[in-house]
């Protein structure tokens, strides 16, 4: 039984503020907002009730990004991950100008790494929340 990939989850700290960075920066557009009930979303989560979540998920091409805000006390401070740390590292975007989209990415509230740039080839950058991004240039 061949499988699918349904979405990826980013969690976020401000839900309106990544919509709009996701979808200015990169051309996502809106599909639907989820408010999640306590129960079903602390069972599958492993999140202590209140869990609080707004679900937020956008488009591109296929993909599917899902924005997880938990409006409620006791969140995880954010902190800076490795790329050698198990786990999801980073999501990478293909652009037809780096440059261009580097300013999108400080207008929006993200952050370029300019010690990461190898030019017109390649970026790290950083979305409001700190989740690295990679940009690549697209012929």
């Amino acid at each position: 039984m061949a499988s699918v990939v349904n979405h990826v989850g980013l969690c976020v700290r401000d839900a309106e503020a990544s919509r709009s960075f996701y979808e200015n920066v990169f051309g996502f557009t809106y599909r639907n907002t989820l408010k999640v009930e306590d129960g079903p979303a602390a069972r599958l989560l492993r999140v202590s009730p209140p869990v609080g979540l707004t679900a937020v998920y956008l488009e591109l091409e296929g993909l599917v990004l899902e924005l997880l805000h938990f409006d409620r006390e006791g969140n995880d401070p954010a902190r800076p991950r490795s790329f050698t740390e198990p786990g999801l590292t980073h999501l990478s975007f293909g652009t037809a100008d780096i440059g261009a989209t580097c300013q999108l990415v400080v207008a929006h509230g993200g952050q370029v790494l300019e010690d990461t740039s190898l030019g017109t080839t390649a970026v790290l950058v950083r979305d409001p929340d700190g989740q690295l991004l990679e940009l690549l240039a697209r012929g």
